[in-house]
């Protein structure tokens, strides 16, 4: 008996000896798990913070629509965004052949003696000729129509539908102005060369899918030509977006003080109305603009030269 009773307590012993870590497992476990959900119940809340927090990485910036660009540190990559949908294709090749017509005629529209000539003391007002005005204007509006139905019937032709809708609304009130007041046709122009931009951007995506840098020389004929695409596209940004749009503010707010002087009313001037629409168009034009630049800075920071070559 005694000797049964000395194994059973070894017995016990061991038991209790070998669940002690059992025990301790257990409870490791249960204490994982509940970080586990600890963690889960964290995330959980995070996924439920301010957008303004949550959106940083995220928010949307025009030139993806444009350009590769990094989702976490928002830098610019090598290359152009490759979209094989027929829907954005159909839409690119549409504005390629619809704005030859809207650029050509409003080239007909200037005396270029006067605006190439850098001693001229002549305004854009005074270059304005508005001969080729009436088929202009009818084709223009026939565009952005257009233009606008097919992205309400179609948003996925565009990466942002909303700001195209905004930009066209915006800009058929815009053209009011100078169907009502023919002298300011010239308005309807200056601003309308923007569209040998948008000519360039879309033509640059379209035919330099390989994402070619634009001051790569070494090139063949074909990539050449893409090359002067990219080269003349950054002109033009530069030339019509920040510095024609700024100037036409300045010259739409002297014909707005001359218009109160004589009137000494801001009810009687079309110009109040012309002014606040132009400053929409040169704030959007700056913010696409330090958007590109932020891009490109932060591509130069952190990939180098050999990244920076392949991308802009």
């Amino acid at each position: 008996m005694k000797g049964t009773s000395k194994s059973d307590h070894a017995a016990s012993d061991n038991a209790s000896r070998t669940n002690t870590p059992l025990r301790q497992l257990r409870k490791r476990a249960a204490a994982r798990g509940g970080g586990s959900n600890d963690h889960q119940s964290r995330s959980e809340r995070s996924s439920s913070a301010p957008a303004r927090i949550r959106d940083r990485r995220s928010r949307h910036l025009l030139v993806e629509d444009h350009y590769r660009v990094d989702p976490d540190d928002k830098t610019l990559l090598p290359g152009l965004p490759v979209n094989d949908d027929e829907d954005v294709i159909r839409h690119d090749f549409f504005n390629l052949i619809a704005l030859v017509p809207v650029v050509v005629l409003n080239v007909l529209n200037w005396n270029w003696d006067i605006l190439l000539d850098p001693h001229s003391n002549m305004t854009m007002r005074q270059a304005w000729t508005g001969e080729w005005f009436p088929p202009f204007y009818a084709i223009t509006i026939g565009y952005f129509v257009a233009d606008l139905i097919w992205v309400l019937l179609v948003p996925r032709c565009v990466k942002s539908p909303g700001v195209i809708i905004q930009h066209h609304v915006a800009t058929l009130l815009y053209l009011i102005i100078p169907y009502k007041y023919p002298e300011d046709g010239w308005l309807m122009g200056a601003c309308l060369s923007v569209e040998v931009n948008t000519w360039l951007l879309i033509a640059r995506r379209v035919f330099n899918k390989q994402g070619f840098g634009p001051w790569v020389i070494n090139l063949s004929c074909v990539s050449i030509r893409i090359k002067l695409i990219s080269i003349m596209f950054y002109i033009t940004w530069f030339f019509i977006r920040c510095y024609i749009y700024p100037l036409i503010m300045k010259v739409l707010f002297s014909l707005l003080l001359a218009d109160l002087e004589k009137t000494g009313s801001i009810f009687y001037t079309h110009y109040m109305i012309a002014l606040p629409l132009q400053s929409v168009f040169c704030v959007l034009n700056f913010k696409w603009t330090f958007d590109l630049f932020m891009s490109k800075f932060r591509a130069m920071r952190s990939g180098g030269p050999t990244k920076i070559e392949k991308g802009l």
